[in-house]
């Protein structure tokens, strides 16, 4: 009699070439998936009619296993008998909560519609081989070269790697990689589709608790850096670079810096509403996972609000995620679907990280409770102490360049170009289809590989100079691979405590500060920005649009507008600030909150919708990282967020040129005059383009 099953099974499928590590690696899944369901295993080598058998056998366990099970039914099936060459004994697999598939083809087309995940493992070839003869010794080897054959024939027509929900990476040498099955259980309790199943185990990866260790000293900030994380691939520095300007204020108290490492980092990218999330990255089998879904959806459900709080620590960061938010994620808020032709968001889970309070002089080094966590917390120490007294040249202690020593940049639109924009922008607020257009352009230089200033421009060194040259409460240094960013920003976009309290910075109405100047230069400028009519609308219009960007998600009547048309001076520029607060709805997303203020106010203009089409029309081509936003997501349900603006970004090229993208913008209003609004942007540009010596563009 055919057994019936409540529900229907979730398939999980683990594919690869022979001897990728497959069988290991789903009998380990399925033993961890037992913990807490219900799970079969089935193996297609027990399918497969003979050597010449792959497709046959991917054929019969479409038909004989998954097709009943997927209906609750018992499968019943012949296990083919190898030494007989012949089909053997019946056998029953009873449905279950999970079906765990595993072998040669398993991810194949038949059979991947008939699954909920697939898992491809990749190792290099020689290794496989050498692993499928140790495990199968002389019966496989007079078969290698036939069935291997067999398995390129249907890859050619199949690209299971490509279509795989989950990716596994083998480095060269590993046999038995610790903590493989436990990444790609986390991977796979990554995808959408399984989230509710796996449940338990997203709960149990999150628990995890924090490990500390305070260490009372005042390392040189650029020298610890690059100590802890200078060699990783992927990290980021949160650096409050004016902590030392008198009277720098409670946003530049703290600087956070963290890298990918460690036994439970990960990091992710996101696309165009494609997300794919690396557990392990440095490990020597990082597995990934792939899947399709908007980034403010997958940020509500990977973010969390953990009771993490450490005492003594007032920094809200508690371990979580850091990197960037590019502008063209206005796709999810409301605005067009733009390519920026790199990942829409970056970021990396960090497992560790080294947080520098400058007030009370004092380093917090913090781990996930990990195997490895003991050690890092020492060797990171040892660092800290190091770079507390280490001279500013162990650094490099780089200088900046002399005026036109640096890249030659391109204007995305000339001045001539850029004022003939504006124009268009005031035409569309007398039309009274916006109010305010925050109309942006984009300086561009190539340096090729072997230039005379391609050594300068590696990014930590231009960083390290841009901090010295223009210090910021939110300036950023981060590296994703080939792409980096400097940033010098001054503006907060969003900040949002563990307890719910919102906060917004907008920075409208900029002048440039002369080098050197006089205390009486300085209180004449920004006696005359204060007062500035024009300066003073464009700042109060983004207040009035945060207002109501907070007000969907927050406390009614909590709205409130705490500070107006304060000016700040920094190196190069006194700035028109407003500060507007808010507190959180009780049980509201984080998440959802930050996407109704996305992207920041500040850099669209208002309204917010319909302008960003018009920015569309006039900018023609993407911002990218740009107008978007960098910070932290706590695990605490913190998060801290600055503008993207005077920032530069690196992209490393395939052919070794280095290309650097400085974006630019100012508010158009009704009464904007051209020539003051151009005059603008190469204020705006200056601390950058000094740091490096190039020049405005003519």
């Amino acid at each position: 009699m055919t057994r019936q099953h409540s529900a229907r099974p979730v398939v999980v499928a683990v594919d690869g070439r022979s001897g990728a590590g497959k069988t290991s690696l789903a009998v380990e899944l399925a033993a961890a998936l037992r913990e807490h369901r219900s799970v079969a295993l089935v193996h297609l080598e027990d399918l497969y009619p003979g050597w010449e058998g792959l497709a046959r056998g991917v054929e019969r366990c479409a038909a004989e296993i998954l097709a009943p099970l997927r209906r609750g039914e018992t499968a019943r099936w012949r296990a083919w008998d190898w030494l007989a060459d012949a089909d053997g004994e019946e056998r029953i697999t009873e449905p279950a909560d999970v079906v765990v598939l595993e072998g040669v083809g398993a991810g194949s087309r038949e059979l991947r519609s008939l699954s909920d995940a697939v898992v491809w493992l990749e190792a290099p070839a020689e290794e496989r081989r050498r692993r499928a003869l140790e495990r199968d010794g002389e019966t496989y080897e007079p078969h290698w070269d036939r069935w291997a054959a067999q398995e390129e024939a249907w890859l050619a027509g199949d690209d299971v790697r490509s279509s795989a929900t989950v990716t596994v990476e083998s480095a060269p040498g590993v046999s038995r990689p610790d903590g493989a099955t436990r990444r790609v259980l986390d991977a796979l309790a990554e995808l959408p589709a399984l989230r509710d199943l796996l449940a338990p185990e997203r709960a149990q990866r999150e628990s995890a608790g924090v490990v500390v260790r305070r260490v009372a000293a005042e390392p040189k900030p650029d020298v610890l850096f690059e100590s802890l994380f200078g060699s990783a691939s992927h990290s980021v520095w949160l650096d409050a670079s004016d902590a030392d300007v008198p009277d720098a204020g409670e946003r530049s108290r703290f600087s956070i810096m963290a890298d990918d490492g460690g036994l439970l980092a990960r990091r992710m990218a996101h696309r165009g509403g494609r997300t794919e999330v690396v557990f392990g990255p440095t490990t020597a089998t990082p597995a990934t996972a792939h899947f399709d879904q908007p980034f403010f959806r997958w940020l509500d459900s990977a973010w969390g609000a953990n009771s993490a709080d450490l005492k003594g620590l007032e920094c809200g960061f508690v371990l979580g995620w850091l990197g960037y938010l590019g502008y063209e994620l206005k796709r999810e808020c409301g605005g067009a679907d733009v390519d920026a032709q790199i990942p829409d968001a970056q970021l990396i889970f960090a497992a560790r990280a080294a947080v520098l309070d400058h007030q009370s002089r004092d380093v917090w080094l913090l781990a996930l409770d990990a195997p490895d966590a003991a050690s890092w917390l020492e060797e990171a120490e040892k660092a800290v102490t190091w770079a507390a007294g280490a001279p500013t040249s162990a650094a490099g202690a780089p200088t900046s360049a002399a005026a036109s020593d640096g890249p030659l940049f391109v204007a995305r639109d000339d001045g001539d170009a850029y004022r003939a924009k504006v124009r268009a922008a005031k035409a569309e607020i007398a039309e009274g289809n916006t109010y305010e257009v925050c109309l942006t352009t984009t300086l561009e230089a190539d340096v090729p590989s072997g230039s005379v200033c391609e050594a300068a421009i590696d990014p930590w060194s231009v960083y390290r100079m841009l901090r010295r040259r223009s210090p910021a409460p939110f300036a950023a240094f981060a590296r994703f691979g080939e792409l980096s960013i400097a940033s010098s920003s001054p503006e907060r976009f969003l900040g949002i405590s563990a307890e719910g309290a919102l906060r917004a910075e907008p920075i409208k109405g900029t002048r440039r500060r002369t080098p050197g100047a006089e205390p009486a230069e300085d209180a004449r400028v920004i006696a005359e920005l204060a007062a500035n009519e024009k300066d003073r609308s464009e700042n109060l219009m983004i207040v009035d649009l945060l207002r109501n960007d907070l007000s969907h998600f927050a406390v009614p009547g909590s709205v409130a507008v705490a500070r107006l048309f304060a000016v700040e001076t920094y190196a190069t520029v006194h700035q028109l600030v407003s500060t507007v607060d808010a507190r959180l709805r009780p049980g509201a997303s984080r998440a959802e909150a930050l996407a109704a203020a996305f992207p920041p106010g500040s850099m669209t203009g208002a309204p917010k919708i319909s302008t960003m089409d018009i920015l569309d029309r006039l900018e023609v081509g993407p911002r990218g990282v740009y107008s978007g936003a960098i910070g932290y997501f706590s695990r605490t349900g913190a998060a801290d967020l600055s503008v993207v603006i005077r920032t530069l970004v690196l992209e490393g090229r395939p052919d070794g040129r280095m290309r650097l993208t400085l974006g630019v913008g100012g508010a158009v209003v009704a009464d904007s005059d051209p020539d003051a609004e151009h005059d603008e942007i190469r204020a705006k540009a200056f601390g950058v383009l000094s740091a490096l010596g190039s020049e405005f563009p003519g």
